[in-house]
């Protein structure tokens, strides 16, 4: 026997149709590479994604098929994830801050046929585009008119104005309804081994994720609050905010490219921001601003924190503000939230440097997510906070294989390899201790230590190359090189460094090289980095 429930679709576009309609006042406001200010509203962007809708329509963008946008956060940034999968196409979120191989590797991989890009990364197209000239028939540039770059693209990609189409153009009717299992974004992973991997959301997944974000024991968003999301959109869709506060109703502030500690400073004061999320370099950056100017957060009520862990002293720092911290974990594959740190009843029993403990932690699973830490022998270990396990998780919004590579996909008990090591206490809260295949994490992002080696062994001078992850203030790890050279040269850090440029994204060169006689090896023959370490990371 079914219930005698009303059965509608999960679909994206009904968010966008439920804050035009309950929240249509409701702002979004977005700081421009001018650092000028716009002001919206969500009926204004819900009128402005269904005439983006009809534009894509226009290009030929079909049902299924995948749209990129290379773009920071903003309003239009905003239209384009809604009136991309209102559709039934899939936006596919670039990151540009990965090397211009990884982004033409994506761009292709994912058969984009139109790109959306901002005008400040029109230049990144510019350096591959003989490289998906065969795959892209329209670059759109997200501007006006006035902002149009003098910019030559290969014969059969259009160069087109974001403005100008919009103008032009009568809105769809209404959005049309489909399977809410159809794809709706598509995020590749940046740093792991290999090439990127793509995450394919449904609209169901980051519906029912929308749902559980907005929960009071987890980001608990309200038609009330003002929240900036520092995470960029290219990266898990900025932890699923993009569709929470819009679902609130709340106020969404988008800061677009400039993140330094002042600019972040005075969008918060300016714009009365009430819950600010980002990776921890960030908060730290700002702390320490604040500490050297004495100038006040006059309105942040809450720090939510994900990407990286939160150093206990950084946490304890915006307690001592009045502000409460909350962190997050999960990964581009579980769409981003898999635990939340909340308070439980125990928590009251806890003195100030406990909770502080507490909070250090990713905090305990959130329903529609199962998570369990693994031994050896596939066995759970104990919630005692001591015994480590590898981490694995599965549940409504967890990926279960990568985008057109069928053979990554996971087992029938759906169980999703984090490659994260961790322990589990008492109340369910996960810390996390370790990580495998000897990822390092830099300010919320992830670098290949065997990339970083691969490229090093192509340098004339280098013999042998390994890299391990460094304890650093600011990013939390920096990669170090560690580098044999060949009998009778002499490679200096200038030439190894300048030897990465181009190769990898800039942020992922190593900042300390050091140059030795060699490098211990195990019995089998592998590089021994847990002995690299005990002489290095400290």
């Amino acid at each position: 026997m079914l219930g005698l429930m009303q059965h509608r679709e999960l679909l994206l576009s009904s968010i966008l149709d439920h804050a035009a309609r309950y929240h249509g006042d409701g702002e979004v406001i977005s700081i421009r590479d001018d650092r000028s200010v716009s002001r919206t509203t969500y009926a204004a962007i819900s009128r402005r994604a269904r005439r983006l809708a009809t534009v894509l329509l226009g290009l030929g963008v079909r049902h299924g098929d995948r749209v990129a946008t290379l773009a920071m956060n903003s309003d239009r940034h905003l239209e384009l994830y809604y009136a991309i999968s209102g559709i039934g196409a899939v936006y596919n979120t670039v990151n540009p801050r990965l090397a211009a191989a990884d982004i033409a590797y994506i761009v292709d991989h994912a058969e984009d046929g139109v790109i959306f890009v901002d005008p400040g990364f029109v230049h990144i197209l510019e350096t591959i585009a003989t490289q998906i000239a065969g795959v892209v028939r329209a670059v759109v540039v997200m501007g006006a008119e006035s902002e149009m770059p003098a910019s030559k693209l290969p014969d059969g990609v259009a160069l087109l104005c974001y403005e100008t189409l919009i103008a032009g153009t009568e809105e769809i009717a209404a959005w049309p309804s489909f399977d809410e299992r159809s794809a709706a974004g598509l995020c590749y992973t940046s740093g792991t081994t290999g090439r990127p991997k793509g995450a394919l959301y449904s609209h169901r997944s980051i519906l029912i994720h929308t749902l559980m974000l907005c929960g009071g024991d987890v980001a608990g968003l309200r038609a009330v609050d003002r929240v900036m999301p520092m995470v960029p959109m290219f990266h898990v869709n900025a932890w699923g905010y993009p569709f929470g506060v819009p679902m609130s109703g709340g106020t969404l502030i988008m800061p677009g490219r400039h993140l330094d500690p002042v600019s972040v400073l005075t969008v918060m004061n300016r714009e009365k921001v009430t819950i600010a999320a980002g990776v921890p370099t960030l908060w730290l950056n700002l702390l320490n601003h604040l500490r050297e100017t004495d100038a006040k957060l006059e309105t942040l009520e809450r720090v939510l924190v994900g990407g990286a862990a939160m150093p206990r002293a950084l946490i304890a720092a915006y307690q001592d503000l009045g502000m409460r911290v909350s962190h997050g974990w999960g990964m581009t594959e579980s769409s981003s939230v898999a635990t939340w740190g909340a308070p439980k009843p125990a928590t009251a029993l806890l003195d100030r440097d406990g909770r502080i403990d507490e909070i250090a932690t990713q905090g305990r699973p959130v329903y529609g997510i199962d998570v369990r830490a693994t031994d050896e022998h596939g066995s759970e270990v104990p919630w005692d906070g001591k015994t480590q396990g590898e981490l694995s998780f599965r549940g409504h919004w967890v990926a279960s294989a990568y985008y057109r590579m069928p053979e990554t996909a996971i087992g029938d008990d759906g169980w999703f390899p984090t490659g994260d090591v961790g322990v589990v206490d008492a109340q369910g809260n996960i810390k996390l201790t370790d990580r495998t295949k000897d990822l390092i994490k830099s300010g919320g992002e992830w670098i290949s230590s065997i990339d970083i080696e691969n490229i090093a062994v192509g340098h004339p001078d280098v013999l042998e190359a390994a890299a391990i992850a460094i304890p650093d203030e600011r990013w939390g790890e920096r990669p170090m090189l560690i580098v044999v050279p060949r009998a009778g040269r002499t490679p200096t850090h200038e030439s190894l460094r300048d030897f990465y440029r181009g190769k990898v994204a800039s942020w992922s060169i190593p900042d300390r090289i050091e140059i030795v006689e060699s490098i211990p090896h195990g019995a089998t023959g592998k590089i021994l980095k847990t002995e690299l370490r005990k002489v290095y990371a400290k």
